[in-house]
C-alpha cells in the first residue's frame, strides 16, 4: 500500500481500501488487517481508518464482527446496490425481468452450447428432479437456480451470465416462495434441456416462456 498524503484523509483511506478490495488483495470472505496495521501502512491515524472502514461497511463491502475483526463481503458497490434492490423486489417483478434474460439465454444456448455444457446441465437437472421427489425445497431451489445459470453460461455471453448471477439469490427466493407448487412433477426443464441440446432455438424460447408463465400462475 502506498503512503497517503494528509489531505482529505478519510476519503483517501476509503479510496485506498476500496482499491485493495476491488483488486483482490483481500478476497471476499477474508479478514482485512487491523486498524493499527492499516493506519501504519497508510500513514494516518486509526481514527481516519476507523471512519473509512465504517463507510465501506455501510456500502456493503465490509462487515465488522464484534471481537473478531472486519471481513470483506463484496468487491463491487454497484453489485451490492443491485442485490439490495433485488432483495426488496416483488416476485412478479423478478419474473418480468427473467422473461428478458431467460429467453435470450435459451436462444443463444441452443446455438452455442457445447457437449460439456449439456452434460453439466443434465447433471444439475438430475439433482433438481431428485430434490423434488424427496420434497427437499432448499435443494430443489439451489439446483433450479444452478440449472438456469448453466443455461446462461451455455449462451457464452459473459455479460448475460453476470446479469443472471446478480439475480441468483432473488430467483432462489422466488422458487422457495412457491413452496409445494415448485415441487410438483413436470417435464418443462427436461424439455428446455432437450431443445438446447437439439439446437432448436425456437423450441427453447417457447419452453422458457411456458416455464415462466407457470411460475406466474403459481404466485
Amino acid at each position: 500500500m502506498r503512503n497517503v498524503a494528509r489531505t482529505s484523509l478519510v476519503d483517501a483511506a476509503i479510496d485506498e481500501l476500496r482499491r485493495e478490495i476491488a483488486g483482490g488483495v483481500w478476497p471476499v470472505g477474508t479478514k482485512i488487517p487491523s486498524e493499527s496495521q492499516l493506519a501504519q501502512s497508510l500513514g494516518m491515524s486509526r481514527l481516519s481508518v476507523r471512519e473509512a472502514v465504517r463507510v465501506l461497511a455501510h456500502a456493503g463491502l465490509l462487515h465488522t464482527r464484534q471481537g473478531d475483526g472486519t471481513y470483506v463481503t463484496a468487491t463491487d458497490e454497484s453489485r451490492v446496490a443491485l442485490r439490495r434492490r433485488l432483495d426488496t423486489a416483488a416476485a412478479m417483478d423478478i419474473i418480468d425481468v427473467r422473461r428478458g434474460l431467460d429467453l435470450v439465454a435459451a436462444r443463444l444456448a441452443a446455438g452455442r452450447r457445447t457437449e460439456e455444457d449439456v452434460a453439466a446441465m443434465r447433471e444439475t437437472l438430475g439433482r433438481r428432479n431428485a430434490a423434488g421427489r424427496a420434497g427437499d425445497l432448499d435443494g430443489f431451489a439451489d439446483a433450479d437456480v444452478d440449472f438456469h445459470l448453466q443455461v446462461a453460461d451455455a449462451a457464452h455471453n459473459a455479460l448475460l451470465a453476470d446479469l443472471y448471477r446478480s439475480m441468483s439469490d432473488a430467483i432462489r427466493d422466488s422458487v422457495r416462495d412457491q413452496e409445494e407448487a415448485a415441487l410438483d412433477p413436470d417435464t418443462s426443464h427436461d424439455d428446455l434441456l432437450n431443445a438446447i441440446e437439439d439446437g432448436d432455438a425456437a423450441r427453447a424460447i417457447a419452453v422458457s416462456i411456458a416455464i415462466l408463465d407457470q411460475q406466474e400462475r403459481d404466485l
